[in-house]
């Protein structure tokens, strides 16, 4: 329960619903700013160059890429589950914190969503340039196979990820375009845009705003939530089993699931309060998204942070308890010390040591240190799954078939396309969607003014 005399209100300022609306919408009727479009050529432009990237992957092979017979995954899968974590940032925001009441997440669920659907988008890319032969992902798509002898391997977790994406992907986007319908009913009312008008009334199904539509409509999202809710454990669960399933020296555990299922809520987290210390500050929103919204999630982060912690504790304590020299030589030379202890070291530091620094109600209160540690969890996250894919595969069972990876430009690129893309996403959810859920917010309105 949200207690307002101990952790402040929720909307400042004494505003009304009237107000709301205005500040709300301000940015969608306003003329659009000269930092967009410099924000918006930047991102066009990393995704021509991760276009051009991935025309060379698909035009001359994969062999473009780092990747060698031993390191066959290399920044595509790393990126892939990275981007997957960072998708998971709306669903357990908006969805864990709807089914337990939190009623401070209204002013950030809906970016939050926004986040999750284009960085889920981005992370579908990458299995399929994986495999080479872009044309034929769908042999991958989950259908029952006629075509005779061949069939999808249904025991295989890479199936069991496109089965537990698309899903998620699916009700991730209804969730968040269901959320928004009630808003695009009040842009259609209050523009004066012929084009608009038209355009929000056909996203807004007709809603009128009677009592039985509320109704259904949060019944609707009530219902929504507590079956995607589920998803969020699923997806990271069976990513984690493509990696878990194997026999390969520090994946074989199963600590996976709930590690990779806690990693992902965290590096989720971590690009929620980056995205939203941004807005605040850009669209001058620090009335609506308050010290105090910042404060709950660097709460959060330092909790998680902590069971983080424990997951590398745990890792290295097992390998050392269990006897195996295989997993010994992979924890202890190969990322605590060894070639890789400068990727292994960034990753404790930045998810283990720095979050524990919001214990600190000095720091949880300086927007600027707040933000930068949130790029250092976002860098922290990425270089967790580096250190998971590379340092177990670069070194296996043969010291013979040893062999170490660095990226190739091509593998940049198309990281940084999907960077890009991300960013459009965004931009273009900034330019034409209200970025705070007006009906939500006055929901909350009242218990907040008391």
């Amino acid at each position: 329960m949200y207690i307002q005399s101990v952790r402040g209100i929720l909307v400042e300022g004494n505003k009304t619903y009237g107000q709301i609306t205005k500040d709300v919408t301000r940015p969608l009727y306003a003329k659009t700013p000269l930092w967009w479009y410099i924000a918006a050529t930047i991102a066009f432009s990393a995704m021509i160059f991760g276009g051009w990237a991935i025309y060379t992957t698909v035009s001359v092979g994969i062999g473009t890429w780092g990747v060698n017979n031993n390191v066959a995954w290399g920044w595509g899968i790393i990126n892939f589950v990275w981007w997957v974590g960072i998708g998971h940032a709306g669903t357990a925001f908006s969805i864990f914190l709807l089914i337990m009441r939190q009623r401070w997440r209204t002013s950030i669920n809906r970016a939050a969503e926004a986040m999750t659907v284009v960085a889920v988008i981005c992370a579908g890319m990458f299995p399929m340039l994986h495999m080479g032969r872009i044309w034929n992902a769908f042999f991958i798509l989950p259908y029952w196979n006629t075509r005779g002898p061949l069939w999808d391997n249904f025991n295989s977790p890479l199936f069991w990820d496109v089965v537990a994406i698309s899903t998620y992907l699916m009700a991730s986007a209804v969730f968040w375009y269901i959320g928004m319908i009630p808003d695009f009913a009040t842009i259609r009312d209050n523009t004066t845009s012929k084009i608009k008008k038209r355009a929000y009334a056909f996203f807004s199904f007709g809603w009128v705003g009677s009592a039985k539509g509320w109704l259904r409509f949060e019944t609707a999202s009530l219902l929504l939530g507590g079956l995607a809710a589920p998803l969020v454990v699923a997806v990271h669960s069976i990513v984690s089993m493509d990696f878990a399933t194997s026999v390969m020296p520090g994946w074989h555990t199963t600590i996976f699931p709930p590690y990779f299922v806690v990693g992902a809520i965290f590096s989720g987290f971590g690009m929620v309060l980056t995205l939203m210390i941004i807005v605040r500050k850009v669209f001058k929103y620090q009335e609506y998204v308050t010290k105090g919204h910042l404060d709950a999630i660097a709460r959060i982060l330092t909790f998680i942070s902590l069971i983080m912690a424990t997951a590398y504790s745990t890792e290295l304590f097992i390998a050392w308890y269990s006897g195996g020299e295989y997993e010994m030589f992979t924890f202890m030379k190969n990322r605590v010390t060894g070639e890789y202890t400068i990727a292994f070291w960034t990753m404790v530091t930045c998810n283990a040591f720095i979050p524990q620094l919001f214990w600190f109600k000095k720091i949880r209160k300086n927007i600027t240190i707040v933000f930068i540690m949130s790029i250092f969890i976002n860098i922290g996250m990425w270089f967790e799954r580096y250190v998971i894919v590379v340092t177990s595969l670069s070194k296996d069972f043969l010291p013979s078939s040893w062999a170490t990876y660095s990226p190739t430009i091509v593998e940049i690129g198309i990281f940084v396309g999907t960077l890009g893309i991300f960013l459009l996403g965004i931009l273009l959810f900034f330019r034409y969607i209200p970025m705070i859920a007006i009906s939500e917010v006055k929901g909350i309105l009242k218990k907040t003014s008391k």
